[in-house]
């Protein structure tokens, strides 16, 4: 049964149903469709459209289609509908006969998917947050476990400076929590509800659209009719919040397919989330982080793909808009995927801690202490900084650690180094030195992981 069929002399073609119907992927939201059903069956009655016997009639066909919905009985394969809302009214009409051709009245399909959209958005958003909260609480247990592993920092790939294993993970932890913080975001400004603008000038029936908001758990209503049902900023702001941190995840698994790589060997994987080679029987191979870092262009492409079908729409709908919702589904799917491996991996890890300290003190990490040491020494800094290249050339050409040329090899190049110098070119001494707030010292480092372990046993 068609919303609009009767202008129409004769019925779509087999083609045009493929590329219009929606039911294939819209039945996804047939509980939030029933739900706005309701609320405006009662705004309508509220209205005069509906007796009170009349209402509950329909709320109570309507309920039993929620439970069969919930309960994912409803025979969508079997229908010929065009989508999820002409689904529900003919099943309604077939339960109550002409009474269910009078839910409709003042609604229109735009307004009604709109509200459906933004609550299926909405319901998601505490669920993402708990993904979230997941991967971050499985970062702080992972550099609670690990508290004095040290390993190389790097810039360009490059071994730059030593940090704190724990520093690493709360550098992905500041991530999750902006991630966090961008859903909330999100719900402070797609929290209104659009039901009651009809197509796209509002209705002509008396209902208190303040009062439909409130039933649906919307904190107001949309203010603007024109711009409620054609407003699908929310999906952008969601499929943006998805993509950066799919984007952040995506970094996380660069970080560790390396640091698990056999060049660096700084890591293990459990067999949980790790596969094998059809060929190689030695092979380990670190797939969950490659295949989350292959769905972050998924999730890209999707913002990307709504972006560009919005960027030309003229006010108000325009049937464009449908192709919202596919690419939304599939990357919450993937985000919601992606989360949880992510967690699972970061459970499994286990460090080589003396691997790990070992590059750490490779890659003359040192040299930037051997610069301040002689600064110390009242030299300035870019002449200290000349002095300290100069001696990483000669050990690179000796095939040495800078900590291993005798005083003598280090004297030539400066009188004022000492025998002190030593101390500072160990390893702890040049993380712990970096004892400012934000740095890779112990004091800042632990302070940070006992207040997030805090947020995580609460």
């Amino acid at each position: 049964m068609g919303l609009w069929g009767g202008r129409f002399q004769e019925g779509s073609s087999n083609m045009f149903k493929q590329v219009n119907d929606s039911l294939p992927f819209d039945r996804i939201l047939a509980s939030q469709d029933i739900r706005g059903s309701i609320v405006w069956s009662r705004a309508i009655a509220k209205a005069g459209v509906l007796t009170t016997e009349e209402q509950q009639q329909l709320e109570g066909a309507l309920n039993e289609l929620l439970k069969q919905a919930d309960a994912d009985e409803l025979d969508f394969d079997a229908s010929g509908e065009e989508d999820i809302h002409s689904f529900i009214e003919s099943a309604l009409i077939e339960k109550l006969g002409d009474l269910g051709r009078k839910l409709h009245t003042g609604r229109s399909r735009n307004d009604q998917v709109a509200t459906d959209f933004r609550l299926w958005c909405k319901e998601h958003l505490e669920s993402l947050k708990d993904d979230l909260v997941a991967i971050k609480n499985a970062l702080v247990l992972s550099a609670d476990r690990n508290r004095s592993v040290i390993l190389p920092g790097y810039t360009h790939l490059q071994r730059a400076q030593p940090v704190r294993y724990p520093h690493w993970c709360l550098a992905y932890v500041e991530m999750i929590k902006r991630d966090i913080s961008r859903l909330e975001d999100l719900l402070v400004r797609m929290n209104q509800c659009p039901l009651g603008s009809g197509a796209l000038a509002g209705t002509v029936y008396a209902i208190d659209r303040q009062e439909i908001a409130e039933q649906l758990s919307f904190a107001s209503p949309c203010v603007n009719s024109l711009d409620a049902v054609s407003d699908r900023d929310y999906v952008l702001e969601l499929l943006f919040c998805a993509s950066t941190s799919m984007m952040h995840l995506s970094r996380m698994a660069e970080d560790l397919i390396f640091f698990n790589s056999g060049e660096a060997g700084f890591i293990t994987l459990g067999d949980a989330v790790t596969s094998g080679s059809s060929l190689m029987p030695q092979k380990k191979n670190p797939d969950a982080l490659e295949l989350m870092r292959g769905k972050c262009g998924r999730v890209f492409g999707s913002l990307q793909a709504l972006l560009v079908t919005m960027k030309g729409l003229p006010l108000a709908y325009n049937k464009d808009m449908q192709e919202d919702k596919e690419g939304a589904f599939d990357a919450v799917n993937q985000w919601h995927i992606c989360l949880c491996i992510a967690a699972e991996v970061v459970d499994t890890i286990e460090l080589d801690a003396q691997r790990t300290a070992e590059a750490a003190k490779q890659g003359y990490a040192n040299a930037t202490e051997m610069a301040d040491y002689l600064v110390a020494k009242g030299i300035p800094f870019r002449t200290a900084h000349d002095i300290s290249g100069q001696i990483v050339l000669a050990a690179i050409e000796q095939n040495k650690a800078i900590e291993s040329l005798t005083l003598a090899e280090l004297q030539a190049f400066s009188s004022e180094i000492e025998d002190d110098v030593y101390a500072v070119l160990e390893l702890e001494y040049l993380v712990d030195k970096r004892n400012i707030l934000g740095g890779t010292g112990a004091h800042p480092v632990f302070a940070a992981l006992d207040a997030e372990l805090k947020s995580v046993k609460s």
